[in-house]
Order: C-alpha cells, then sequence, then structure tokens
C-alpha cells in the first residue's frame, strides 16, 4: 500500500496545488490513500465545509487537523458528521469532532490519528494517553494507522514516535511548516519525519507576507498577516506499507 501524507495545507494557493495535483499524483505515483493536515486551508487558520468538500473531490481521503481547528465555526458540524476528518484526540471529550479518521474503501482500512503537542502550546491532556486508548478503540477497525503529531517541540515529536514504535506505520510531524530531513523507519517498523512541511507559498514565512510578519515583529504592532502568494510547493511524504508497518518513506 502506498500513502501520500501532506504537511499543512494553506489558504488558497496551497488549496489550489492540491486540487490540481493530487489526482495525477494518485495515478503517477500509485496511491491509494491520501491524507492532508488540512487546519490552514480557509485563508492560513482554519477550514470551511466549503473547502471540506473541494478536497475531498480532489481525492484527499484522510484530513487531520490542529491547533487552529475551530477558527472558522461553521466546520463543527462537518467535524461531527464526517468520518474522514478528525480533531486532536487529545482534546477534551466534549470538544466537536472524532477522535480519528477512517478510510473504508481502502484494503487494508487505513486510519489517522490527530494529536497536539504541549510545548509552547494551548494546555491539553496527554497525548501519550490518548493515544493509547484511541488505538484500544480501533485495533479491530484498521490494518493501517498513522499518527500526524501536531506540535512545536521536536521532542515532543520524536518521543511520540518512540513511543508508538511497532504500534503504527507511521509518527509524522505538522504545525512548524519547515520539512525536515530526518525522514527514518524506526526498528519495530514505524517511519518517521518530524515535519512534513507545508503545502502552499513559500516565499514568505510559514505562509504569511514577509512585509506584514517582520514589522509585527519587530515593532510589536500588530497588523493582518496576510498570505504569501509565489513559490508555492507541496510539501510532505510518500510511505510504502506492508501488514501495518512501513517499508519506505520518502
Amino acid at each position: 500500500m502506498r500513502i501520500l501524507f501532506l504537511g499543512d495545507v494553506v489558504g488558497s494557493p496551497g488549496m489550489k496545488l492540491v486540487q490540481r495535483a493530487i489526482p495525477f499524483l494518485r495515478k503517477h505515483e500509485r496511491l491509494d490513500v491520501v491524507i492532508a493536515n488540512v487546519e490552514n486551508a480557509a485563508g492560513g487558520s482554519g477550514l470551511t465545509s466549503k473547502l471540506f468538500h473541494r478536497l475531498r473531490t480532489a481525492q484527499v481521503d484522510l484530513m487531520t487537523m490542529g491547533d487552529h481547528i475551530y477558527r472558522k465555526a461553521e466546520i463543527i458540524p462537518t467535524l461531527n458528521a464526517q468520518t474522514c476528518i478528525c480533531k486532536p484526540a487529545n482534546y477534551p471529550a466534549d470538544a466537536p469532532g472524532r477522535d480519528y479518521a477512517l478510510c473504508t474503501r481502502s484494503e487494508p482500512p487505513v486510519a489517522v490519528i490527530s494529536l497536539q503537542g504541549r510545548t509552547y502550546m494551548r494546555p491539553v491532556d496527554c497525548p501519550f494517553q490518548a493515544v493509547d486508548r484511541v488505538l484500544d478503540s480501533i485495533q479491530n477497525k484498521a490494518g493501517v494507522i498513522l499518527v500526524d503529531m501536531h506540535a512545536e517541540a521536536t521532542a515532543d515529536k520524536y518521543l511520540m514516535a518512540h513511543h508508538l514504535n511497532g504500534r503504527v506505520a507511521a509518527v509524522i510531524g505538522t504545525h512548524t511548516h519547515v520539512q525536515t530531513a530526518d525522514e527514518q523507519i524506526l526498528d519495530g517498523g514505524t517511519a518517521f519525519l518530524c515535519d512534513a512541511g507545508m503545502t502552499g507559498p513559500h516565499n514568505g514565512v510559514l505562509g504569511r507576507k514577509i512585509e506584514c510578519v517582520l514589522p509585527t515583529t519587530v515593532t510589536f504592532v500588530p497588523r493582518t498577516w496576510d498570505l504569501a502568494s509565489g513559490d508555492v510547493r507541496m510539501n510532505g511524504a510518500i510511505l510504502e506499507v506492508e501488514d501495518g508497518r512501513a517499508l519506505s518513506i520518502e
């Protein structure tokens, strides 16, 4: 089984690239399942129901969210109704959304779990306890399981990979928007990449215009951080998986 995991899709530049590229990549790379982090798809922060359906039309099978999940409140009914999109599983039980996303059209079925880190981020429940709980609940529902570790700190991501080594096919980091070069397969068969990067405009600061972000950082005077528009790239990783374990990651 070949799986594409896309780093954070940012704004209309990222959305347009996904819509154009994924149908081609599915054929060219012989992809069975496409997973994308889409918490920044709506103007760089959040997701709308309209964009959700565009992603589905573009043949994205599973979607993960992160700390910007509720920036667009209109997405809440979609989060509750759809099984192909999930919230971070270590959010409160009453928070809208599901603990995992499931693709049953593939053989075997593929599940993805989203987790949010605790270092330099909004306080959340323990991601280690949360992922153990979710794994117990889906062990008979999915033959392949991946984890999106949405975190600031590299240590949060590395520790989760070792915590899940041998229990999931991959732990892929998101949130920092810069792809790392540390792809590896741990001894238990779990693939790891500290950050999948960003699908969006790279001619800026993490998808935003430099001329908006830099003055705010230097002077502390707030201003709108408009989306950048140039050098649009797709970042992510392609995994080959067999019997629930990773054979390769690139």
